[in-house]
């Protein structure tokens, strides 16, 4: 994979580059250090990420390949150095529980302990169960535009990809074992084998005890099931590796220099580690990220369904902000749920408005630069996605009509046409607001000292010109809060005008909205709530 020298621009950004505090170039950096700013025997510096294919891909899948990404195109400009990304699926693995998520599940359940490459699809749509898996992990990242290379644990193992250094697991089994065994139960100690071999009557993945071995002929003898004993090849895809030394494997037959883990895995890390070094590989550098949280602060969970999916986050906003949730402090445990969607859409286009008048270095540490492989396109003038949400909310409108005839009175150089970007925003945003604003709306009548204030507001909002800039609105907002005395402060003051008017607890910066939402229209708003009305009625 040849690349293009840089050129004197990029060659002044790689300079920057070296100094720059975003992760994905203090980990470029590492891994530049690790190969010693040279290009390994291979040629080539290759990036992993792992996939399991027992289930369809999902979030953690996504953030793997997102932030692994990022750190490659950091690398591509401080080194000329080519690499390669491979998305690894490990789907000769023996399918331990039927998945809940797909039909036909008694015929897969007469197929347990067997290679997903070698289980019916359920699907009936691909020759097997992990092909089919392998190719919705394929279409899943081509929808994101990654560039990757897929490799499949079956086709390595039976096309003898892994050969020669499943014949060094043989001729060094002790040593690989001595780092293991310490790790295992007492049960598990007493059979284990790095190598499982796939029964050639059942075909399935087998974990049985390991009598003999032969390092000449490459094979092992082990104890069937039924009590005989069975000679077999450890090479040709007649044997899997346990995952743990398939890991260490993989990392020393492929010269893998760069794979990211979750904290759950630190120890196998460390274990996989010691073995690649035992068959004469050198462990990649590594990168812990964090796992995330539900709502209330406990570990996603596949089994328990408290997690949030990529198709779910899709339905509301971009994926660019769903990448700037994964770059942005990848090392803390952060929520995942849906609440955080609105800022993150909001944070993006933020970063994107800033980058282009920002001196380079501080380019570098835009996360746009990273989400878009340093080529962001141009941000669009328009309104942030919450100020949509709240728009949505007041009008009570599902009608992209209804949100662009504010929007274009607000901004009459933008419309659907020339702001795409803002066209499907609004259609994200009608969509957050039926499923999750609407449902929540819990308007509260005003005190009379309250509407006292609201009475105020509405005859200082009435006498400013329509022109009036969201700033100088802003002010005149804060000046009414300021002079009553029953709201304790400003803080006191928004909350009952988003209680009050917007019927939530928190809210927009209201100089914005009322600019978006039009004065007149805000005056009214006031008085009908002044008046006792139904707001929650249009």
């Amino acid at each position: 994979m040849a690349q293009q020298k840089l050129g004197p621009r990029h060659q002044h950004l790689a300079e920057h580059a070296h100094h720059s505090n975003a992760w994905p170039f203090a980990e470029a950096r590492a891994l530049l250090k690790h190969i010693g700013n040279t290009a390994p025997d291979k040629g080539y510096v290759l990036f992993e990420t792992g996939y399991g294919p027992s289930g369809l891909p999902h979030i953690g899948t996504f953030g793997e390949v997102a932030r692994t990404s990022m750190v490659r195109n950091a690398f591509s400009l401080l080194s000329e150095i080519p690499t390669r990304l491979f998305a690894f699926s490990d789907d000769m693995d023996g399918l331990r529980k039927v998945p809940d998520n797909i039909p036909n599940k008694d015929m897969i359940a007469e197929h347990l302990g067997k290679p997903l490459t070698a289980i019916p699809d359920p699907f009936g749509t691909h020759e097997s169960f992990g092909h089919h898996n392998n190719a919705r992990l394929q279409a899943f990242l081509d929808i994101f535009g990654f560039d990757y290379e897929f490799k499949s644990a079956t086709e390595c193992y039976k096309a003898g990809g892994f050969d020669a250094v499943l014949l060094k697991v043989l001729e060094r089994y002790d040593a690989v074992i001595n780092v293991i065994l310490p790790t295992l139960g007492p049960e598990r100690r007493a059979t284990y084998s790095p190598f499982l071999p796939v029964c050639p009557k059942t075909g399935r993945v087998l974990q049985v005890p390991v009598v003999e071995r032969d390092i000449n002929a490459g094979t092992i003898v082990y104890e069937d099931e039924d009590g005989s004993r069975v000679e077999t090849s450890v090479t040709g895809g007649h044997c899997k590796l346990q995952w743990k030394c398939d890991w260490a494997m993989r990392w020393t037959g492929l010269g893998v220099d760069y794979e990211m883990s979750g904290k759950d895995l630190i120890d196998s890390v460390k274990l996989s580690g010691k073995v690649c070094r035992i068959l004469g590989g050198k462990p990649p550098v590594g990168f812990t990220y964090e796992l995330f949280l539900d709502e209330k602060a406990e570990k996603i969970s596949k089994s328990k369904g408290n997690g949030l999916a990529v198709e779910e986050w899709l339905r509301y906003a971009p994926p660019e902000s769903l990448a700037l949730f994964m770059y942005s402090k990848p090392k803390a445990a952060k929520r995942l749920y849906f609440d955080v969607i609105p800022r993150a859409v909001d944070d993006y286009m933020s970063h994107l408005a800033a980058f282009p008048g920002a001196e380079d270095r501080k380019k570098l540490d835009n996360p746009v630069w990273h989400i878009h492989a340093g080529s962001p396109p141009e941000a669009e003038k328009g309104v942030t996605y919450g100020l949509l949400l709240n728009l949505a909310s007041v009008c009570h409108t599902e009608d992209k009509a209804v949100l662009w005839h504010f929007i274009s009175r607000y901004k009459p150089d933008v419309g659907p046409e020339n702001a795409p970007l803002l066209d499907k925003l609004v259609e994200y945003a009608i969509t957050y607001y039926r499923d999750f604003v609407k449902p929540a709306k819990r308007y509260r009548p005003a005190t009379d000292e309250e509407k006292a204030a609201l009475g105020d507001l509405a005859g200082v909002l009435a006498e400013l010109p329509k022109e009036t800039e969201a700033a100088d609105i802003q002010t005149e907002v804060y000046e009414v809060g300021k002079r009553h005395a029953c709201f304790e402060d400003l803080k006191a003051w928004f909350k009952a005008l988003y209680e009050i008017l917007l019927g939530q607890s928190q809210g927009p910066r209201m100089g914005s909205f009322i600019a978006l939402y039009g004065l007149d229209e805000t005056v009214a708003l006031i008085r009908r709530a002044v008046a006792d009305e139904d707001l929650a009625k249009d």
